[in-house]
């Protein structure tokens, strides 16, 4: 084929140079010539050449390569290029097209099907008004042979029916105004009632061969999802069941029955659905049989019928009384599918398909009046205790030998599997309440306390996790059965990983039990202090140890010694990954908080000394990456229990609680993590001096100091003037984003505090002036200290807007940032801006500098926006350039009157999508828009969407 360059200027579409691209296309090796054929090929398909070339390509002398793209083609332009038809060619166009479906009825296969797209396209384009007996008229051409001279009777039976099976496909694909698929889905419909009594004598004849009643069930499919009427398909439905029982059939008539019966709007047929449920329930032996011999599809199968019809269908079964008993041998059948034996997903793969039915049932017999609720209770509710037992029974853990044989991702499948599980328990909970746990308590008693047999671990694992499930979301503070569980886990002999896990998350689960009942802390704390050594037990140990000292904080001192001294053992000794040693800090965080002031100091201390001195040597080192993997770590550690070392909380419902916080003397002054920072700063400090250059290590020191002021507040204030020094340092040495947000916090925190605001005041003047310098060069390489730095100037203007009186701080050049700041690409930066101009527009009024870079550039600003309103910003941040503006027109009307008549005078401004009067009509909307937030956010959408040419199309913003 020749150079692309010639073909994509305008040379003719001939079908020679069509052969050639396609040639190139299939064998071409070099991936960059099929990617210019496929192009040339995509513009050769939208020519008007096209019309005529694509009947030469379907020769029957041709490959059939080159006979499917002529067909593609030939539905491309029937499709897509209607309109340049005149009216008068429709006809021909109609009898080449039947003429040609007939005589690839034979095959091949792929081009007969792209035909047949093609005349159903060209259906819909005359259906109903040009051709109202389009179905018909093709059915008695195809059925009586004319359309289809020398073929069997066989051969025209399958083209009809790709034919019939493609028509309501192609209407669900096409694209057309809504009235246009209203009119066009009704006049479909309409046709079933001449298609479905084909379709069943078809599906009925004895002699139909498997590949006719295969087209039949899509057929079936296809027409269902035109809404047609279930009553009238009735009698087609129930043969559908009949083809189950073929092997080659099977998987077709699955598909159809469930997606028959699926449809939104089937429940009106009520009675047909009744009819139904003999038909399911016939196919319970097929089910046992194949379950009975590992027949995984087979069983997957019937109960997709199963459930399909339980759960799209559950509130009209269940209200049809006089159908009780076959309703409740369906959920039988259901149950039966849930409890399919073996282990999911190795032996079998359909129970899981059962779960949301029983949420399904659950809601509906709930939703009924008190008096049918009861009726429905006294049927179910023992269902719903058979189905616990299945459910637990379902999440055992299979042998060990056999767990350890099942591949990586299989375990992953059952473990997502026990989450659903998992959640099902406790939806199901809602309906059997306390007398849920007791069975479960009673059960695991049993287990643990018969002497004379020894329990399998995955019996006590499964009860355990049913306890768990449930305690996880609902509040088990009132049963009486929780202290006896308490006593048991203790007795429970862990010899294996996945039970060990389970007993840890189960005593997690109980943390707020626990808080209410302290004196049982002393039993279950050992059991996972010991866990904690166990590196194979580390998620589920430490998860649990947190939820402890988070809910049981103030009732833990007795217990502070142990706690502390098992955790500082296994942080030493590195059992744990790095995310699970961050947990343990911010449990020892919540642990310390609530012990007497007077001790805090003397915990922390020993707690942070090894660590503190491990990074005082990896400071003295050269760096690399694995002491810088170190660092990180312990600075990690320090942040994480700062963000949960927070002296001042108080205990939930203090004044009616037996159990509050400890007494003790005032606290010392300066607050404890004070101290310990002031020790640490020289450390940090030492630290920087080697890493400045690395983000990742400046974030993890920034982290410590951000995490703590968070928690201490104004507690902070003693230390404010050496971090706004060290900040400063940092900045200064190397600009980035976490010192700019770390500022940030300080502004928040102390922009009231005039004693401590000095040394923040001179760090904001600092920073502004290294990161004015930075937008001097090339600020586009720094989207993120870019962000930062709007974020922390539209604080500064929201907590301490005086500031900006400062001679020292260049108010017109942060302005004009602003400006630049518009125009990047990162839509956090964009918004971060607009933040900044919303809070910098008020102040037109009080600030001097402000009122006169308004006056001054004003009209810069309102060019930038509707730059980016125009196309140059994302749809997605229109909302927040629509507030900036919102905001312009309260504070500076007259001058953004002014302002928006010069700019929009502008030929092709900001958009030549949009025309001088959609430009006065959007002028229009914004002056009247000063109050209403969300009205301008619509005003400017539209507008922008016009600009863009994607008004009325959809696009969301």
């Amino acid at each position: 084929m020749e150079s692309s360059s010639a073909q994509a200027s305008g040379a003719e579409f001939t079908v020679e140079a069509v052969e050639r691209a396609l040639h190139q296309l299939y064998y071409d090796p070099d991936m960059a010539q099929k990617s210019v054929a496929q192009k040339w090929l995509t513009q050769a398909q939208m020519s008007p050449q096209a019309w005529h070339f694509c009947w030469v390509l379907l020769s029957r002398d041709k490959v059939p390569e080159v006979q499917f793209f002529g067909a593609s083609t030939l539905y491309a332009k029937i499709s897509r290029s209607w309109s340049d038809l005149p009216t008068e060619q429709h006809g021909s166009l109609k009898t080449q097209l039947i003429s040609q479906v007939g005589h690839f009825a034979s095959g091949p296969k792929m081009v007969l099907t792209r035909l047949c797209v093609a005349l159903a396209s060209l259906v819909l384009h005359l259906m109903p008004n040009t051709w109202p007996t389009a179905v018909p008229d093709l059915l008695r051409e195809f059925q009586s042979g004319q359309a289809i001279t020398g073929a069997d009777g066989r051969v025209r039976c399958l083209a009809v029916l790709e034919l019939l099976a493609v028509l309501p496909e192609e209407f669900q694909n096409s694209k057309m105004p809504a009235a246009r698929r209203t009119q066009l889905r009704t006049a479909l419909a309409r046709q079933w009632s001449t298609v479905c009594p084909l379709l069943q004598q078809l599906l009925r004849q004895a002699d139909s061969p498997a590949q006719v009643k295969m087209r039949v069930l899509r057929c079936l499919a296809s027409w269902m999802a035109l809404d047609v009427s279930l009553g009238d398909s009735e009698g087609l439905l129930q043969d559908s069941f009949s083809t189950l029982a073929d092997p080659e059939l099977f998987d077709t008539a699955v598909e159809t029955i469930v997606s028959t019966i699926s449809q939104p709007d089937s429940h009106r047929f009520a009675d047909t659905l009744v009819k139904l449920m003999p038909q399911v329930l016939g196919l319970q032996d097929q089910l046992r049989k194949a379950v009975e011999t590992g027949d995984m599809e087979t069983s997957h199968g019937i109960c997709r019928i199963a459930v399909a019809l339980g759960e799209t269908h559950c509130r009209t079964l269940l209200e049809h009384v006089d159908q009780w008993q076959d309703f409740q041998a369906l959920v039988n059948m259901i149950l039966y599918c849930t409890g399919i034996p073996g282990h999911y997903p190795v032996d079998e793969t359909s129970s899981s398909l059962t779960l949301t039915f029983w949420y399904t049932l659950q809601d509906e017999i709930l939703s009924f009046d008190a008096d049918r609720q009861a009726l429905y209770l006294q049927v179910y509710r023992p269902l719903y205790f058979q189905l616990v037992d299945v459910l637990l029974h379902k999440s055992r853990f299979p042998s060990d030998e056999g767990y350890a044989s099942w591949s990586s991702d299989d375990k992953e499948q059952f473990r997502i599997y026990r989450v659903d599980i998992s959640d099902t328990l406790m939806y199901v909970y809602d309906l059997l309440g306390p007398e849920l746990l007791r069975n479960l308590y009673d059960r695991l008693g049993r287990l643990l306390t018969d002497t004379g047999r020894t329990a399998a671990w995955q019996d006590i694992e499964a009860l355990l996790f049913g306890f768990q499930s449930i305690a996880e979301t609902v509040d088990v503070s009132y049963s009486d059965v929780i202290p006896g569980l308490i006593g048991l886990i203790p007795l429970i002999n862990v010899t294996n990983v996945e039970l060990a896990d389970t007993v840890m998350f189960t005593i997690g689960s109980l943390g707020e039990w626990l808080a209410d009942h302290p004196l049982m802390l002393g039993g279950i704390l050992p059991v996972v202090l010991q866990a904690l050594s166990n590196a194979d037990l580390s998620v589920s140990s430490v998860s649990a140890l947190k939820r402890i000292c988070r809910e049981c904080r103030f009732s833990l001192q007795p217990h502070a010694d142990n706690i502390l001294a098992a955790t500082q053992d296994v942080l030493v000794k590195q059992i744990h990954k790095s995310a699970q040693c961050m947990w343990l800090m911010q449990a020892l965080g919540f642990l310390i908080s609530a012990l007497p002031g007077e001790q805090i100091l003397g915990k922390l201390l020993p707690l942070l000394s090894p660590h503190l001195q491990q990074l005082g040597h990896l400071t003295k080192e050269t760096p690399n990456p694995s002491n810088k993997t170190a660092i990180v770590h312990i600075l990690g550690l320090l942040s994480s229990l700062f963000t949960t070392l927070d002296t001042n909380a108080e205990p939930e419902g203090s004044d009616d609680m037996a159990i509050s916080r400890p007494a003790a003397a005032p606290q010392p002054d300066p607050h404890p993590v004070v101290v310990v920072l002031q020790q640490f700063f020289p450390l940090i400090q030492a630290v920087l001096s080697k890493w400045l250059t690395d983000s990742e290590v400046v974030e993890a020191a920034c982290a410590i100091f951000d995490k703590s002021l968070k928690t201490l507040l104004s507690g902070f204030a003693p230390l404010v003037s050496q971090l706004s020094e060290l900040i400063g340092q940092m900045y200064g040495a190397v600009p980035q984003a976490a010192a700019l947000d770390l500022t940030r916090q300080l502004v928040h925190i102390f922009s009231c505090e005039k004693e401590h605001f000095a040394p923040v005041k001179t760090l904001i003047e600092l920073l502004s002036s290294i990161t004015l310098s930075i937008f001097q060069q090339e600020p586009r390489d720094h989207p993120d200290i870019v962000d930062s730095f709007m974020q922390l100037h539209a604080q500064v203007l929201k907590r301490k807007a005086e500031l900006y009186l400062s001679e020292t701080l260049d108010i017109k050049a942060i302005f004009y940032c602003g400006i630049l700041s518009f125009k990047f690409p990162e839509k956090p930066t964009v918004k971060s801006t607009c933040l900044f101009f919303t809070e910098l527009v008020p102040h037109c009024e009080d600030i001097p500098a402000v009122s006169e870079v308004l006056q001054e550039d004003g009209k810069l600003l309102l060019q930038s926006l509707l730059e980016g309103i125009g196309g140059l910003a994302a749809l997605s941040v229109m909302e927040h350039f629509a507030e900036v503006l919102l905001c312009l027109n309260r504070h500076c009307h007259s001058l953004l009157s002014v302002w928006l008549q010069e700019v929009l005078l502008t030929p092709n401004f900001p958009s030549a999508h949009v025309s001088m009067e959609q430009k006065q009509t959007f002028n229009q909307q914004i002056l009247r828009e000063q109050a209403n937030k969300r009205r301008a956010r619509e005003i400017v959408r539209d507008f922008s969407q016009r600009c863009r040419g994607v008004h009325g199309t959809g696009v969301r913003w």
